[in-house]
């Protein structure tokens, strides 16, 4: 599992790494089971305070997302339902559509802005 935080595109980091952790998992990357980094070491591997990392996991364990148990760790649990992709597409076109509404885009812009983000 790769995850990347880029602390200057306005979205705060912990929903960065919770994001990217959800993407990797409705992608098959990380399946059920799967054992997620100690929150210590993907905070130094990131160079974020642990307090960060520790607000995602426990996001994602509020979610379903994860599982944290002393002897395990954390581990992937996928929700039941999760791994729709239509609505888990629509759900983010529907964060996207809030976030540019958010912005004062119109329409017209909001497609331009996934159209350049598709590389089309």
């Amino acid at each position: 599992m790769k995850i990347v935080v880029d602390t200057e595109n306005g979205i705060a980091p912990w929903r960065q790494v919770h994001d990217q952790v959800i993407r990797a998992v409705t992608a098959g990357a990380l399946p059920e089971g799967t054992r997620l980094p100690p929150i210590r070491q993907l905070a130094r591997d990131l160079g974020l305070a642990s307090g960060t990392v520790a607000r995602a996991y426990r996001e994602l364990e509020a979610a379903g997302w994860v599982a944290t148990a002393r002897a395990r760790g954390t581990v992937v649990t996928v929700p039941p339902g999760s791994l729709d992709r239509e609505a888990l597409l629509a759900a983010a076109a529907a964060e996207f559509a809030a976030q540019a509404r958010d912005l004062g885009a119109d329409l017209g812009t909001a497609v331009k802005a996934v159209r350049a983000a598709y590389g089309s």
